[in-house]
């Protein structure tokens, strides 16, 4: 299998690509390597990759002809997996702009590059793309199922990935491309990303400093470990979606972990696990936040035997001590 992933420095790509080395397949990777965090993390997760038959490409999604020529040549792709994207809620209060050409822009060209892609069998490729549980916004049901509305985006980031969902939604009906939309859940573990409450957690109490809980610390996220997230990636790219009722092969699903955690009790087993005990700061909600998530799996585990396995009990251990080691603590 050959497998195009964007975003492939960035914290799920690098841990997809890694899991599709390891399995023998052939991985073409592009990334910016932008400065929204420190692009040395990026390098670092590049250089820690398997050996396998891997291609980096260093370039931005929204430079469409640049793309295109960067990858002349490389022949067909199985799938497409696209995880490149401008990420973060409350950077997106500031910077609007960066998501309009990282998300929308940039995947317009990932869209165009699955229109006019031959894929196995003369057919397109089979394109599996990042969305976000903030695609839920204001909506107060619990837990999140697919078939929830999502018309009220809390967040231009949230409204940034629903517009991902009708895009690509758009180009399955249009040109027959198969396309599946993961709806990630607060996705943690080694190689993350330090604008996220794990790391931003991890790098306060072991600098002591004070963390900075928003809403006061009354909050629950769906916590999900990499490593479950990743299984439920690989089995989405090996079923492409049948039609539907009227013959658009494209489907949402969520990847959570199906449990939702207190966000102080988060801290604590980060707490026990780093040996320390962590400074409070009690803040308000930030705007463009919201007080819980939690996904509903019943699709996923029925369709891509979707079944995460891995608590915060033992995935956030893990994490702290990679933690430790990449940062030489």
């Amino acid at each position: 299998m050959s497998v195009l992933v964007t975003g492939v420095a960035g914290f799920i790509g690098f841990h997809l690509a890694a899991a599709l080395l390891r399995a023998g397949q052939r991985v073409v990777g592009i990334d910016n390597l932008n400065d929204y965090y420190d692009p040395a993390l990026k390098r670092a997760r590049l250089d820690a990759l398997p050996k396998g038959d891997f291609r980096f490409i260093e370039a931005d999604l929204a430079e469409a002809e640049t793309v295109r020529a960067a990858l002349a040549g490389e022949g067909r792709f199985d799938a497409i997996v696209n995880l490149a994207a401008q990420a973060g809620v409350r950077y997106s209060l500031e910077h609007p702009e960066a998501y309009v050409r990282s998300n929308i822009q940039g995947f317009l060209t990932v869209l165009e590059l699955a229109r006019h892609h031959e894929g196995p069998n003369g057919g397109p490729a089979h394109l599996v793309y990042a969305s976000s549980s903030s695609v839920y916004g204001a909506n107060r049901k619990l837990p999140f199922a697919v078939g929830d509305p999502t018309d009220r985006p809390v967040s231009f980031y949230g409204a940034t990935k629903k517009a991902n969902e009708a895009m690509a939604y758009s180009y399955a009906s249009l040109y027959g491309i198969p396309a599946t939309g993961l709806r990630f859940f607060t996705v943690y573990g080694p190689w993350g990303r330090p604008d996220m409450a794990p790391y931003l957690f991890a790098d306060a109490i072991f600098a002591g400093r004070p963390i900075k809980l928003f809403n006061r610390g009354e909050m629950a996220r769906d916590f999900s470990y990499i490593d479950d997230v990743i299984a439920g990636v690989m089995a989405a790219i090996d079923r492409p979606p049948a039609a539907d009722e009227a013959g658009v092969r494209h489907k949402l699903y969520n990847l959570g972990n199906s449990r939702q955690e207190p966000l102080r009790r988060f801290l604590s087993v980060m707490e026990q696990a780093a040996g320390r005990t962590a400074m409070i700061e009690e803040l308000p909600m930030q705007a463009g936040d919201v007080a819980a998530t939690h996904a509903d799996i019943e699709a996923s585990r029925r369709d891509l035997g979707y079944d995460p396995a891995t608590p915060i009990d033992e995935g956030v251990p893990r994490f702290i001590d990679w933690f430790r080691q990449y940062r030489g603590l």
